[in-house]
């Protein structure tokens, strides 16, 4: 059974940080593709970031610069670090692995609040 625990959301004001994790067990995640996706009220989620299997990652041009993705494959955890946090990147945050071959998964999600 596959299960993907998100942890790291919180309250944080402008300009600070904040660092989720995703941590998944019944997946391997060095045949993953990994990524994290967003939702924030009345809007659809979107990409916030991902990571191929070769380790290439891609980044919404509302977070690059502010937001790194990362993987560890030995822990069969991706992380989002995300730097410089405006407002509007006030979401639900979700981890997504798409095993090779195999369907994909998301996590429960994981809330970021960002005050002004």
């Amino acid at each position: 059974q596959v299960q993907l625990v998100e942890s790291g959301g919180g309250f944080v004001q402008a300009g600070g940080s904040l660092r989720l994790s995703c941590a998944g067990t019944g997946i391997n995640f060095r045949f993953s593709a990994v990524g994290w996706y967003r939702q924030a009220p009345g809007k659809q989620r979107e990409l916030v970031a991902g990571m191929t299997r070769a380790g290439m990652s891609n980044y919404a041009d509302s977070v690059k610069g502010r937001f790194t993705i990362s993987r560890d494959n030995a822990k069969n955890t991706v992380y989002l670090q995300m730097n410089s946090l405006k407002p509007e990147d006030t979401a639900v945050y979700y981890c997504h692995v798409d095993p090779l071959g195999s369907v994909a998964y998301w996590g429960q999600g994981t809330q970021v609040t960002v005050s002004s």
